[in-house]
Formats: C-alpha cells, structure tokens, sequence
C-alpha cells in the first residue's frame, strides 16, 4: 500500500525546490492535504499557494503537528528540526526517493533520464501527450511554458524527469524509458564516472518496457554497450533505428527530419540548438515507439517553447541580445556556446557561475575547453549549495583554468554581481549575445542590467 493511497496529510521539507515543488503539486492533486516548508520566500512558494498547498517561510516543529507523511529533499539536513519532530511524532518519514518508487507502483511510468536535457525532454513529451489527446500526469524540474505548473496527477501514465542526484532513481522501475546522455556529474555521491555510469545502467536495466537512447552521446553509448538488453537508438548515423537529418539551425527556431521505421516525420522547434534537436529525436523516437501518433509527435514538439533557464531568450540590452541557460556542466556549456554560434552569433559573451564546491573541483580542467567559441567570459564566485568549503575555493579557480587553456580568451574574474555587472557595461559594444550561465542565482543579474531589457 502506498503512503499517499488515503488522502493523508503529507507535509514536504524543501517544497521551494524544483523536484519538491512538483512533487508537492501532485500529491495535492491525488487528494492529499499537503503543506511545505523552505528556508526563503519565493515564487514557487506563492504558486503553490495558489494550488492550495499551505507554506511556511523558514523551519520549525510546530508546522509538523499533525502530519502523517513527511518527505524532505536531499539537501535537507537529516538534524532539520522538521524532520526530527516529525520522527518524535509518530510520522511515516519518506525520502524523495522512496515516494517516487511509491508514485511508480500507482502508475506507469515513462522516464527521461541523462545527466542533462531532462528538463527539456519531458516538458516536450508533456506537450506530445497533450497533442495526442492524452491526460498523463507529469513531474517536471520546472513549469511546462504554456501548460503549467511542474507537477500533475492526470488520469493516465506518468512523464517523469527522473534524477541521478544522490541516487534519487536507484531503485525506480519504470515503464519506458528515453536516455538523453551521460556525463561526470554527482561525484560526491557516486565517487566515480563508472560509478555513475552503473547507475544508469541499472535504470534501463529495470525498465520493463522501450528504451530509447541519443547513439552519438559517447557516455550514453558506453553504458548501453555494457549492457546485454536491447535498446532503440535515435542519432546522425546509420544504422540508428530512428536517424535525424536535414537539420536546421536559426537563432529561436530549429528544424529536422527524423526518419524511422517506414515513415519520415519533418519536425519544427520553437527552439535552437542542436542539443535540442537531439532531445526533441529522443521524444520523437520514444512516443513513437509507445504508439503515439506521428501527427501528436509533430504538433507536440511545434508546440514546445522551451522550458525556464533553458536557453531562454530573455530580451535585448544595449542592441546585445541575453540568453539565460541552466548549463553548469562542461558538456552543457559546450552545447551552448555551440548552439549560439550556430544560430549565427559571433561575438559572444558568456557569464558564468560555477556550481557547487564539488563539482567545481573535479570538473574544472574540463571546464576550459568547453567555452570555446567565446569572445569574452566573465566568471563569478561560486554558488555553493549548501555544501562546505573547507579550503576556500572560488570561482577564480575556474577563471584561472580557462586563461591557463587559452590565454587568447578574454577571462576574468568578478566575484560580485555588482563587478559583473561593471564588466557588462564595457563589453556590451564588442557582444552579439550574451549568454548567463549557471543552476544556482546568476539569472538574477539579468534584472539589475542598467536600464533594463528591451
């Protein structure tokens, strides 16, 4: 029996999170009384009282009176005063983890997993299954742009973004499954690239139904050839069960033609870049081998406008067009700058935040050859997320790097906002684009730019 079959009072900790909020969202909608906490006030908080989801600004025992089922995010600290009297008070305690393989024996569940690109995918799936008539349920690491909020219950199977972070999908089985790619990242719980590269492995192993998986992803494919299952491919080459071509890049907009088998689907994005063409292959090929229909899957993916800090176009500043994206990972940064130069911009400058402390150590030589492509990067502190820095590292640590990797690239470091923000102002004239760059608060800038977006 699941924890959440009898309407009970579920209270979550870290309900501002985006994996939290979603989930916060659904269970409302399954009939649970649901109420959260976090340590700020923000928009997710007020959105989800706008779904009667009651919220409280900052953690105390009394908000957990009464609660039959707590779950917390990961990044919550096991000693949060939430969490412990809620354990005193006779609570059922459910990881983040252990609720989703919960959701998964309610319903079916279709997967998109990689270690970057989840987002995206499953807000395009979303929109198929929307086109094709269908009302699936959802759970999204951010709102669906022109649908809603990031978490839905529905009435059929559930489209999931499912997360490698602290092993959140160890033990899920899902129904069906699209994996995007794989690259090093969540070290600090897996410790090791083929560490992290089992864990996927063991994803697809336990899925009961299709697998779909990008074949030009060199980690993708290292796990899927460690494997004896059978799987169906989505690529450039041949060989591929569904093969893309004809591709098209322009500066908001992108177009392919993905061929299969005994049809050929031509297919229009609302979005650039060719990290998107291939997430939006990946879609394609799973929906199709789930039965959707061709014209759901090519009204579905015309009908994608992006998802929030995913190559989002945010306005023009100065004449220089500004683009806010998630990337903090060497291979999404790469993407990016590839992408941006494809749609036709020259002159690019990049503000990038690096991301945790960990990640920040074992990723930073691969880090400088990612930012190829750029003119000028202006790289922040880092955003710590909580984790501890017991040797002081900085984002100067990246900055070095890259200079240290091409000394022709300009690069500097400005550990403040406001020293951003300065370094705009000078290079505004010599910048097509500006792209900022990172998961933690840098899109903040995006605001304080003197005079505002046009």
């Amino acid at each position: 029996m699941s924890s959440f079959d009898a309407h009970p009072h579920v209270h979550v900790v870290g309900v501002g999170g985006a994996g939290m909020s979603g989930l916060a969202l659904l269970l409302a909608e399954m009939g649970a009384s649901v109420s959260g906490s976090d340590a700020v006030d923000s928009l997710v908080l007020q959105e989800l009282r706008d779904h009667h989801v009651r919220t409280f600004v900052g953690h105390r025992a009394s908000q957990v009176e009464g609660v039959d089922v707590l779950t917390w995010s990961p990044a919550v600290a096991a000693d949060n005063v939430e969490v412990v009297a809620a354990r005193a008070n006779g609570a059922r305690l459910v990881t983040r983890a252990d609720a989703f393989n919960e959701l998964a024996t309610m319903k079916r569940v279709i997967g998109l997993a990689g270690t970057h690109g989840k987002t995206t995918a499953t807000s395009m799936m979303v929109q198929v299954s929307l086109a094709a008539g269908r009302d699936d349920g959802w759970l999204v690491g951010a709102p669906v742009l022109g649908v809603g909020a990031n978490g839905h219950w529905g009435q059929g199977d559930l489209i999931a973004e499912l997360d490698e972070s602290f092993g959140t999908f160890g033990e899920l089985r899902p129904f069906a499954l699209g994996l995007l790619n794989v690259e090093a990242d969540h070290l600090d719980h897996y410790g090791t690239l083929d560490a992290l590269e089992a864990a996927f492995g063991g994803l697809i192993t336990r899925t009961a139904g299709p697998v779909v998986v990008w074949g030009e992803d060199a980690g993708a494919t290292r796990v899927v050839r460690s494997l004896k299952r059978e799987v169906v491919r989505v690529g450039t080459s041949k060989g591929v069960a569904w093969r893309v071509s004809k591709v098209e890049l322009e500066r908001r907009r992108a177009s392919f033609v993905l061929s299969g088998p005994g049809e050929s689907l031509s297919i229009t994005l609302r979005v650039t870049g060719a990290h998107n063409v291939a997430n939006a292959a990946v879609v394609a090929g799973l929906a199709r081998t789930l039965g959707l229909s061709s014209e759901a899957v090519v009204a579905g993916l015309s009908n994608f406008v992006g998802a929030p800090r995913r190559y989002q176009y945010r306005g023009a500043w100065r004449g220089v067009d500004v683009y806010e994206d998630y990337a903090h990972l060497p291979g999404e940064i790469a993407a990016t700058l590839e992408a941006t130069r494809a749609a036709g911009y020259e002159r690019v400058t990049v503000v990038f935040q690096p991301h945790r402390v960990t990640r920040t150590l074992a990723l930073v030589e691969q880090f400088a050859p990612a930012f190829r492509g750029a003119r000028h990067v202006v790289v922040t502190d880092l955003y710590s997320a909580g984790e501890a820095n017991p040797t002081s590292v900085t984002g100067e640590l990246v900055a070095d790097a890259l200079v240290h990797y091409d000394s022709s690239l300009d690069t500097t470091y400005r550990a403040e906002f406001a020293g951003v923000l300065k370094a705009l102002e000078q290079l505004a004239s010599d910048s097509d684009v500006i792209l900022v760059l990172g998961a933690g608060d840098v899109g903040s800038l995006i605001d304080e730019l003197p005079g505002g977006l046009t």
